[in-house]
């Protein structure tokens, strides 16, 4: 299908029926593939489709992007229009208005989801937490660099890594006796050395 380009949109409302064109038998044409039907629809209803769209969306380019698409959706879908329901003009403006709806409603959803992943602003409570939680981890680091390499392998396996005290144990090929004992020595160490720092 050759269509016209959003460029060639007319710039005024256009005519909605011109002398000599029906545009109920248009679209029945244009069902069946005649693309000199579809010529004749889209010189009459681009210019309206685009006018909907804009008082709808108010941005030009947003607007004649979605009278491109409605356009296509009348070439796409003429066999579905039902004469018997409404005119021809009506069921190409209901399907622009709808498209320019839901242009606007994909937008604003859109703004909503950048916000809500936006940072907000940042109080002095929050600033306050993000340093003492900070230290809280220079202190941590620092009290395990003073454990025995097995009593920071236990508690790392243990505590961060999520091992109950057999696995880690097997991960660490020591009795399960050993673990308990590394493990709880090395939690009085950084507890002591917790309350000194």
């Amino acid at each position: 299908m050759n269509t016209p380009s959003t460029s060639a949109l007319p710039d005024g409302a256009g005519q909605a029926e011109g002398p000599g064109q029906d545009l109920g038998a248009l679209l029945a044409r244009v069902a069946r593939g005649d693309h000199e039907a579809f010529e004749a629809i889209y010189d009459q209803l681009a210019g309206p489709v685009y006018g909907v769209a804009r008082k709808v969306l108010r941005d030009p380019a947003q607007s004649e992007e979605v009278a491109q698409e409605v356009m296509l959706d009348v070439w796409r879908s003429a066999s579905r229009f039902d004469a018997g329901r409404g005119s021809a003009v009506a069921w190409v403006m209901t399907i622009a208005h709808r498209r320019a709806v839901d242009r606007v409603r994909a937008e604003n959803a859109s703004v909503a989801r950048e916000q809500k992943l936006a940072p907000g602003p940042v109080s002095g409570e929050d600033v306050a937490q993000l340093v003492e939680m900070a230290l809280d981890r220079q202190r941590v680091r620092r009290c395990m660099s003073s454990l025995t390499t097995l009593q920071a392998e236990a508690i790392k396996l243990a505590y961060y890594g999520g091992y109950t005290y057999p696995q880690v144990a097997g991960l660490l090929g020591v009795a399960l006796g050993t673990v308990k004992t590394r493990v709880r020595d090395g939690l009085i160490r950084m507890r002591d050395c917790m309350e000194v720092t």
